[in-house]
């Protein structure tokens, strides 16, 4: 089967705003549906029938969630399914971080997020991570110097050291200095900037360490409330006890119903043009802004937006480019 356009088929639609869609074909019609699990998108399922009615309607919503759930149990051990999913040859050090790597969207009844890193199969050191547990999200994105195989290890080892800390019950302060101590006696050379992030999605309290990584950004009522959520640097994670004092520092804020915060790496921003001008910050966020305005959902936001910086550099990323957004929204439980 011919590959089927996100932008321009049905099957995209039901993909871009996960909903069903019905498209007449030669001997009836295809109901596409998408195949979802939990937050997360997975791809859509097509149904031929000759005609339909509301009882194959219902079959068919039926059948999606079925076919989500074999593929998630699946895709983990799966080459065939990971095969059918790349087109081009990923390179070690990408397939040693991938492999890592959570689903692209989680989220709850109060929150939701959402990330995306890019180039697909180039990548080294970039990396996010994020998970909710009883009505508690935890996000991280982290950024590892260097573009080859110790980088993705340098991220890999930090990430295992994060969520080692954090499954054990640890706080943020707990979590980072795991990670400080990781890297200090496995690859004591090596270091990453990061942004850690604990969101409260009761109260909407959000926590969060910035460990030499561009600050988040707090996007409210639809424009971003500029160095609010900027806080004094703190050494990279795996430097603090060569630089300072091995405490970190968790800053705090309440978020209102409907925030936003953005977390990015530089390659973002620092794509650049033919002419050598960069993205930059505002073009980047008020795609974000622009986006959401019109509807997208914040997946749909992040795919868009990946695709407009790689159109910006002529689909040649000189850097990882990861983006990580999440949102508290308390009105939907």
């Amino acid at each position: 089967m011919e590959p089927l356009p996100v932008d321009r088929s049905p099957a995209g639609w039901a993909y871009r705003t996960v909903s069903s869609r019905v498209a007449e074909a030669d001997d009836g019609v295809i109901v596409w549906l998408p195949l979802i699990d939990g937050a997360e998108r997975l791809g859509v399922l097509a149904v031929r029938t000759a005609s339909l009615n509301g009882a194959r309607m219902r079959r068919s919503r039926m059948l999606a969630p079925l076919f989500a759930m074999l593929i998630t149990s699946k895709r983990a051990y799966s080459d065939w399914l990971a095969g059918l999913t790349r087109t081009a040859t990923m390179r070690l050090p990408t397939e040693m971080l991938r492999a890592s790597l959570p689903p692209h969207t989680v989220g709850s009844s109060r929150c939701v997020s959402t990330a995306v890193l890019e180039p697909a199969y180039n990548v080294a050191g970039d990396a996010y991570d994020h998970s909710v547990v009883k009505n508690v999200l935890h996000a991280m994105i982290l950024d590892s110097m260097g573009h080859d195989l110790i980088a993705g290890l340098t991220t890999s080892v930090a990430m295992a050291a994060a969520r080692n800390a954090r499954r054990g019950g640890g706080d943020l302060v707990d979590v980072v200095g795991s990670v400080d101590q990781a890297l200090a006696e496995w690859l004591p050379d090596h270091f990453c900037t990061g942004v850690l992030c604990r969101l409260d999605a009761v109260t909407g309290v959000l926590q969060w360490v910035n460990c030499g990584h561009p600050p988040p950004l707090l996007i409210r009522a639809k424009r971003v409330l500029d160095g609010v959520l900027d806080r004094p640097p703190q050494p990279p994670i795996g430097l603090a006890g060569q630089l300072a004092r091995a405490a970190r520092e968790v800053h705090e804020t309440t978020l209102e119903p409907g925030d936003c915060v953005l977390l990015y790496t530089d390659g973002v921003v620092e794509a650049r043009d033919a002419d050598g001008a960069e993205f930059g910050l505002d073009r980047f966020t008020e795609f974000i802004i622009r986006s959401s305005a019109a509807g997208q959902l914040p997946a749909e936001v992040l795919r868009l937006l990946t695709h407009a910086i790689l159109d910006y550099q002529r689909n040649q990323l000189r850097d990882d480019a990861t983006i990580l957004l999440f949102e508290w929204r308390p009105q939907y439980q």
